[in-house]
């Protein structure tokens, strides 16, 4: 879909790095471009006998990576010469810091009039806190992604780094929408995307939801985050756990019936949160193993899965048909994830292995 689309990569850690190889996977060509040392997520997570993180690995499958010294002049000299052949430049610095290294906005749009360029950052490219560092955690903090999730006690971060993802997302949709400008008008684009307002961006339902409450956290106190029976994950006797999503009243009432209790069918609107009723269920969960859970409620239309470790996801008949993920094993195993969704039918494609090329070849090649 993006094919004969060239775009300079030169992120780091996650966010940037998994909006790259979404553009990769829609077919464009990805250079990620990193310093001499190179990325340092090749130092993050398991890594392989040859001492390079399985993490990294997986975010920049599909791309090829040459290493430029951006702080010296033949290095600046061969980004400007990729620069110039480039459709998209991503980068995820301080705000600044491109400009210090010799390439302002203005020498941007020299080399490259229409190049869409994208800037990821952590609060934003303006505003007090602009140079501020932080991660995940931090942009979730103040982005308000941690108002309602964890448990009435304290917040939890979340496991994948939500921030990091969800600003990906948010990077290749402003990227797509740029190139469909530009496609019209025939002019690039600058994009300030922060880390910190994509959490922002999904906030008005819990802060509006906070607000009412006169400002209250209100952890496992709603419907979507634990303070409603019908919707919750529940422990079982075996020390796993399931999931239970039956907000509709039919999806209720038929988990009810499956499980014997349909006195509790009229008691769905309970205010929340629903302590006593999320007591009664939870009891009536850990009374059985999982596997007795799964087959008390096979075939009954109530939106129940067990909640599934790694082995059970990539063995699951659903995620099997889909050919999205695959395990590769031997002595360094990996969890392979595609692209999510289908294009024309047909599942995605496999990445190619990340990689390795010289700024000369790749002159050459764009020239």
């Amino acid at each position: 879909m993006l094919g004969g689309l060239r775009v300079l990569d030169l992120t780091q850690w996650l966010p940037g790095p998994a909006a790259g190889q979404m553009l990769a996977d829609l077919g464009a060509e990805v250079v990620k471009v990193e310093p001499p040392g190179g990325d340092p997520m090749r130092a993050l997570g398991p890594r392989d006998g040859d001492g390079v993180a399985a993490w990294y690995k997986l975010v920049n499958a599909g791309k090829t990576v040459v290493r430029l010294d951006l702080k010296a002049e033949a290095g600046r000299d061969a980004f400007a010469g990729l620069l110039a052949g480039a459709d998209v430049l991503l980068e995820s610095y301080r705000p600044g810091t491109l400009a210090k290294l010799g390439f302002p906005r203005e020498r941007l749009a020299a080399l490259r009039p229409d190049l869409v360029h994208c800037a990821l950052s952590g609060y934003g490219q303006t505003g007090p806190a602009a140079a501020v560092g932080g991660h995940d955690i931090n942009y979730m903090a103040l982005g308000g992604g941690l108002l309602g999730s964890g448990t009435a006690e304290r917040p939890v971060a979340a496991f994948p780094p939500v921030a990091d993802h969800a600003s990906a997302m948010q990077a290749v949709i402003a990227i797509l929408g740029a190139l469909l400008r530009r496609g019209r008008e025939g002019r690039g684009a600058y994009l300030d995307i922060s880390l910190m307002e994509t959490v922002l961006a999904w906030q008005a339902l819990p802060m509006t939801a906070a607000l009412r409450a006169g400002g209250a956290t209100g952890r496992e106190s709603d419907v979507l985050n634990g303070g409603a029976a019908y919707y919750r994950l529940y422990p079982t006797a075996d020390g796993r756990f399931v999931s239970l999503g039956a907000i509709e009243p039919k999806f209720w009432a038929a988990f009810c019936r499956a499980v014997g209790r349909e006195d509790w069918i009229a008691r769905q609107q309970e205010t929340l949160p629903q302590r006593a009723l999320i007591a009664e269920v939870a009891a009536l969960f850990a009374g059985r193993d999982l596997a007795e859970w799964e087959a008390c409620l096979a075939g009954v239309d109530c939106c129940f899965q067990p909640v599934l470790t790694a082995e059970e996801v990539l063995r699951h008949p659903q995620v099997r048909a889909r050919g999205q993920a695959q395990a590769r094993d031997g002595a360094e195993p990996l969890a392979e994830v595609l692209f999510a969704g289908w294009i024309d039918g047909a599942p995605p494609r496999p990445r190619p292995s990340l990689a390795e090329a010289d700024a000369e070849s790749l002159l050459a090649a764009w020239a």
